[in-house]
């Protein structure tokens, strides 16, 4: 007979931390734990601290089966080599078969252990079931994906197993992968984002996803290398159908590199298999230009040059930083970034500078000069043209923002009843391209000029909308995703979809396909706003909550205190530019135009004004 699972006692894994001379320092080794006292159980989601370590202990002698399942679960938030600690709480045949890699279930907190339930005559043993609220889950790709909040209920079972010191009880079944908590989970993990280049488009697409925070325990990989080994691995299924990648089909690190070198300018070389021993010259620099990219927020200190090798140790090709820049979105831009709004008189200005002292400059032609009056308004990204929706939202008009021109004819006309069933806000993509949403009930549509001009072409949406109306949308910088707010049922959801283009540009047929909620835990949005390569500026509450304004990555995740300060009034639009360290912008009826500085509150701009946008 095993011990008797009713049994109970302590166990419990150790963390770690302390602050020496006032910096963070991890205890490594064991030199300071305590020799002689009880180890006391640890919850498993503390609120998350960088700083904690935990080292896992195996299952003590005569361990319940709670017991047992409680230090399984600790023991997985550890960084042990491929999590041998957490091995020991299996049986050998489960230890086997189990798969830590296999993906992650994140849970609002650690999940909660019920009592152990007998199995009965044909499953001896015991089962003991893990209770909690799933928020989200990773894949093997590392891909995050953010679900609404739901009950999480998975079983274990365990069976008697005969040891050194008699019977034991041991898991002999259980749920694949990991289950964490949210503040474990962000304890080990950090998001990175990939990048590819963009179908047919020399111009990068960010791929986020979730490495380890420290070396990796299945592959043993540090940060840097496992982010590598992640891009060249490819893009994440979601992606793939949208980018592609100039590494080489089989194309790994070459075989034993398990951390990548840098020397003491911060060049780093990356030694690869022989897959890619044959890359030309601007195929290798493509290559070197995703790695610099992809590495740019995983240290302080920028990467100088990245080094491609062949497996022999030859030079493949470098590249040093700052020439990567070719390669994305807005680089050929050459625009100033400023954000543009709508006067008191509805004309369309500039503000230069973006601060406080900022004096409003209207842009010439009809635009500027009070000849069209506009609702809604989107600058091109090259800031020569723009686009604008007429006050009573019927009529879409382009125009130059440069010259003086004349009034042209409108490009796409709503025949919508209401003004709320005609058009939506328009958005500019990267390549040019103009979108825009007639919302009239009796023949809904969205809505792609090529190059800016009409005529317009519909683009399908794959499977479709299931009765949802498309109440605003915003195009990435480069083309390929677009953020949509749907209305349906008196609530407006975030959803985020792949652009897929098959053709030539100005005569491709474009579709919205894969479409995916990017915040479901909020209940109602209304104002969405790209702010850099997979993050966005979101306005939304949660279910019996107030409106905030926060950051949200496309996967769905939030990182820690990016929610932002609150203003007097309710937010009804908001603006940031993919440029790192412009300000955020919004409008409300009580604030005007306001900005938001990094590290600073909300300042106003204009007192009288509406529709704020960045280029874009």
């Amino acid at each position: 007979m095993g011990a008797d699972p009713r049994r109970k006692g302590r166990r419990g894994a150790v963390r770690l931390g302390a602050l020496l001379g006032g910096t963070g320092v991890l205890l490594t080794g064991c030199a300071s734990m305590p020799d002689s006292g009880d180890i006391h159980a640890v919850k498993a989601s503390p609120p998350a601290d960088s700083q904690v370590r935990v080292y896992a202990v195996p299952p003590r002698k005569g361990a319940t089966p709670e017991e047992v399942v409680a230090g399984f679960l600790e023991a997985m938030t550890s960084d042990d080599a491929n999590f041998a600690t957490a091995r020991t709480y299996l049986t050998p045949a489960a230890s086997q078969k189990w798969r830590p890699e296999e993906g992650t279930t994140v849970l609002a907190a650690a999940p909660d252990v019920e009592a152990a339930e007998a199995g009965g005559r044909d499953n001896p043993g015991w089962n003991v079931r893990l209770v909690g609220k799933q928020m989200a889950t990773v894949d093997s790709q590392y891909a995050y994906q953010a679900t609404t909040l739901d009950d999480y209920s998975r079983t274990l079972h365990l069976s008697s197993q005969s040891g050194p010191d008699g019977k034991e009880w041991r898991i002999d079944s259980l749920p694949p992968g990991l289950v964490l908590g949210a503040s474990d989970f962000q304890r080990n993990y950090r998001p990175v984002n990939k990048y590819y280049f963009a179908t047919g488009w020399n111009k990068v697409v960010a791929d986020p996803v979730f490495i380890r925070q420290r070396t990796d325990p299945v592959t043993r990989m540090d940060p840097v290398t496992q982010s590598v080994k992640a891009l060249i691995d490819g893009p994440t299924d979601w992606l793939k159908p949208v980018v592609e990648s100039p590494f080489p089909t089989g194309t790994a690190l070459k075989e034993g590199v398990k951390s990548l070198t840098f020397d003491d300018r911060n060049a780093l070389k990356v030694p690869l298999n022989d897959n890619a021993s044959h890359v030309g010259r601007t195929q290798c620099t493509k290559m070197a230009a995703q790695i610099l990219f992809t590495l740019r927020d995983l240290s302080s200190t920028p990467v100088e040059q990245v080094e491609l090798q062949r497996s022999d140790g030859s030079q493949l090709c470098v590249l040093p930083r700052g020439r990567e820049e070719t390669y994305a979105p807005d680089s050929a831009t050459g625009t100033s970034a400023d954000p543009y709004f709508l006067d008191a008189d509805s004309r369309l200005a500039r503000l230069s500078g973006a601060d406080e002292a900022s004096v409003p400059t209207r842009v010439p032609g009809p635009f500027g000069d009070g000849r069209v009056r506009m609702s809604q308004v989107a600058v091109a990204r090259d800031e020569r043209s723009a686009a604008a929706v007429t006050k009573d939202h019927g009529k879409l008009y382009v125009s130059s923002i440069r010259t003086g021109s004349e009034t042209v004819p409108a490009v796409v006309v709503s025949n919508g009843k209401r003004q709320n069933d005609r058009l939506s806000a328009p958005s500019w993509d990267g390549r040019g391209d103009l979108w825009v949403a007639d919302r009239d009930p009796e023949k809904p549509a969205l809505l792609r000029l090529a190059g800016g001009k009409g005529p317009a072409q519909e683009v399908r949406i794959i499977p479709g909308l299931d009765g949802a109306r498309i109440d605003s949308l915003r195009v990435s910088a480069d083309g390929t995703r677009i953020a949509l707010l749907l209305e349906k049922d008196g609530k407006t959801t975030l959803q985020i979809g792949r652009v897929e283009r098959q053709g030539s540009s100005e005569d491709s047929a474009v579709a919205i396909a894969g479409l995916r909620s990017a915040a479901p835990q909020l209940e109602t949005v209304t104002a969405v706003s790209w702010a850099g390569p997979s993050r966005l500026v979101v306005v939304g509450r949660e279910a019996g909550g107030v409106p905030q304004v926060r950051y949200m990555q496309t996967d769905g995740s939030t990182p820690a205190g990016e929610v932002l300060p609150g203003l007097n009034g309710a937010v009804e639009a908001v603006a940031a530019s993919n440029e790192e360290g412009r300000p955020l912008v919004a409008y409300s009826q009580d604030d005007g135009i306001v900005r938001l500085p990094p590290g600073a509150n909300w300042q106003t701009m204009v007192k009288k004004g509406s529709s704020p946008v960045y280029p874009g």
